[in-house]
């Protein structure tokens, strides 16, 4: 029988945290920068400790938890409450979102060290690891849509966090608008499946998915449940940040780096992922739906790929990269690859964070200063942040034995086994993917770390922006230098999963039973996991293998070009640029996708509300009202005028009326007289 686990440690984990946030925000300035952080660390350390305790209870011992924490609302049938789920899934979501975001937590201490708003830091940082938690130990929509909404909430504050910058304060709302362009397919997916199957809880709904599966959408040939899984995945698609709905995440680098990690790695943008893979005994009924998210997913994956090529910012090579990445997370969900989509979620969130905040590390090395093209030969300075970062790179490029490399192989090969509609075009994607992935990671690498020495002379000088100084002092050395220990620490802390994590998860929660009761998959007709399990001869094997496989290749042509472009021949990209200068153009206008949402999409929006205030609601909605009530002054006006107050005028008026009654009812007598 598998063990119970307590619903009081399974509260602890959220609330932890959440204390932490309240007392860092509300008693700021009583408990000081150190009590701030000294707080929210220990609160995300208890959720932490708690958490790796669920997973490893759930792991080993088969410990489940589906119920009740509290009751808020009952509407006949149908109960909104506080619940939790843990299984495999959420177990592992807890303890990647509690492991990433403490690390987050002490780098922030060296990162943003005399910045006026620490303690206020502090406090959205917890408040936005309380919220995460909440969403993936949900067991209903209704405390799905609160986390939902609340990383979201917290995304935006901390993206506009130096809320006196004006291209920060542009990057959150954009978030903000874009997300919920995301949010209200995502709500309409949760009003369908309530509609039509009278509840929010997960079970009771995945029960009742092969009865939705047969409805169909009235007025269309659509089936209730593609409809649904759509709308779902068009909240993924805001929250993920899948093309369209991608537009900003890149802005999202206006906060500071902490939150570029926090955001980017474990949090918000592994959302939809989760969500999706969550949902799974509802996308298996619907092929539409799987191959909408397999093309998604494809065209993420390969050309926000391409926009990492010609970025020059360190913190938004990186966020591309992370586009990318997530891409292929969809494609693995589109082709009914959940577990290889989760899997690769929790390696990336490793080796991503990792990235992040070596690129952190880099910009306080080079006090502030963010263009790789003003840097170079950085391995000497600081030894550290280039081994950490090496690491990182090497996971995210899918080196054998790295913690990538499982992650991204088996997607590609999900991609390439699934029959359903898309998974061509998705196998084309992913697999081209991996040579550019491994391009613009390396050029990064060797701009930054290799080279001439180029912060000297700064070639790409950058006006000072002061909210970028996080009160140092940009001139204190002349050179570049190494972190404090709470910057480097957590690098070196998150360089290990990021190397070794694929190594030892691959078999249980790929081919193994860590999954079994979380995801759901229809082998008879998507056979992409099935096919996968019976080529896996264990990890070994497969990294062995992968030397004469075609991403291993694909992956080293993509360092040997970035090699040879920016260290042996450096005069080449700059030709390439001016002899292609329309597809530079078309990539450094990032596809003129702002362009288009600035001056075409946000009008039409604008002119269709403006339609429906003026139209809809000034003259119908209040025109209604408002003749309404005038009609009541009208007859008011003239009831006053019978109501004069004299006593004569009440005499003549009943008169009148004892004669106009008796004229009425007299009135059949007297037309029987006139017939005569």
């Amino acid at each position: 029988m598998a063990a119970v686990l307590s619903h009081l440690t399974l509260i602890a984990v959220p609330l932890a945290p959440l204390a932490g946030a309240v007392v860092a925000g509300l008693f700021g300035k009583a408990v000081g920068r150190r009590g701030a952080h000294a707080l929210t660390i220990l609160g995300v350390l208890v959720a932490f400790i708690l958490s790796a305790s669920v997973l490893k209870s759930v792991a080993l011992d088969g410990a489940r938890f589906n119920g009740t924490v509290y009751e808020w609302l009952v509407i006949g049938g149908l109960k909104m409450e506080v619940g939790f789920l843990v299984d495999g899934l959420t177990a592992m979501m807890m303890t990647v979102v509690t492991f990433v975001s403490l690390m987050v937590h002490i780098y922030t201490i060296g990162y943003m060290e005399g910045d006026p708003g620490y303690q206020r830091f502090f406090a959205y940082i917890s408040l936005f690891t309380f919220s995460m938690l909440m969403l993936v130990m949900s067991n209903n929509m209704l405390q799905l849509f609160f986390g939902w909404e609340a990383v979201g909430l917290m995304s935006y504050l901390l993206i506009g966090f130096w809320y006196t910058k004006p291209t920060a304060i542009f990057a959150n709302m954009k978030a903000f608008l874009v997300n919920r362009v995301g949010d209200f397919g995502f709500i309409l997916g949760i009003g369908l499946l309530l509609a039509y199957g009278g509840t929010l809880d997960y079970a009771e709904l995945f029960a009742k998915g092969p009865a939705l599966a047969e409805l169909g959408f009235p007025g269309t040939d659509w089936r209730v449940i593609t409809v649904a899984c759509i709308c779902l995945f068009i909240g993924a698609m805001g929250k993920s940040a899948q093309f369209p709905l991608h537009v900003w995440l890149p802005d999202s680098m206006e906060g500071p780096t902490p939150i570029s990690a926090l955001i980017h790695a474990a949090t918000m943008v592994t959302a939809g992922i989760f969500m999706v893979a969550r949902m799974s005994p509802l996308f298996e009924l619907s092929d539409t739906a799987l191959a909408f998210v397999t093309v998604i997913g494809a065209i993420t994956a390969l050309f926000m790929g391409f926009l990492g090529v010609i970025q020059n910012d360190i913190k938004r090579v990186v966020a591309y990269s992370t586009l990318s990445q997530l891409g292929y997370m969809t494609v693995a969900l589109g082709v009914s690859a959940y577990s290889v989509a989760v899997f690769h979620l929790m390696t990336h969130a490793f080796f991503k964070a990792l990235l992040f905040l070596a690129a952190g590390s880099v910009i306080i090395g080079m006090h502030h200063d963010q263009d790789i093209r003003n840097m170079g030969g950085l391995r000497k300075y600081m030894p550290i942040t280039w081994i950490t970062a090496l690491l990182g790179s090497l996971a995210l490029i899918g080196t054998p034995l790295f913690a990538g490399f499982y992650s991204k192989d088996s997607i590609i090969e999900a991609a390439h086994a699934s029959t359903l509609w898309g998974s061509g075009f998705a196998y084309f994607a992913v697999a081209a993917g991996v040579f550019v992935t491994a391009f613009y990671s390396f050029r990064m690498y060797f701009l930054v770390f290799h080279g001439t020495e180029r912060f000297r002379h700064k070639p790409f000088p950058a006006e000072h922006d002061a909210h970028d100084a996080h009160g140092h002092d940009d001139h204190a050395e002349p050179e570049p230098h190494e972190s404090p220990w709470v910057v480097t620490a957590p690098l070196v802390l998150l360089a290990v999963p990021s190397v070794v994590i694929g190594l030892l998860t691959i078999q249980p929660m790929l081919y193994g039973d860590f999954f079994k009761d979380s995801i759901f998959v229809d082998a008879a007709r998507h056979p992409a996991m099935a096919e996968l399990a019976e080529g896996f001869h264990g990890a070994a094997a497969m990294a062995l293998h992968s030397l004469t496989a075609l991403p291993f290749w694909l992956a080293l042509a993509g360092v040997g070009a970035a090699y040879w472009f920016y260290m042996l021949q450096p005069a080449i990209p700059a030709a390439m640029a001016r002899r292609f200068g329309f597809l530079y153009r078309l990539l450094d206008n990032k596809y003129y996708m702002d362009w288009i949402n600035e001056h075409l999409l946000a009008p039409a929006a604008r002119g269709l509300g403006t339609g429906l205030w003026k139209g809809g609601d000034m003259a119908l909605i209040d025109g209604a009202i408002n003749g309404s009530a005038r009609l009541v002054g009208v007859g008011a006006g003239f009831m006053r005028v019978l109501q004069s107050g004299y006593l004569y005028w009440y005499a003549l008026v009943m008169i009148m009326g004892v004669i106009g009654l008796m004229t009425w009812m007299q009135w059949p007598y007297f037309t029987a007289l006139l017939g005569r």
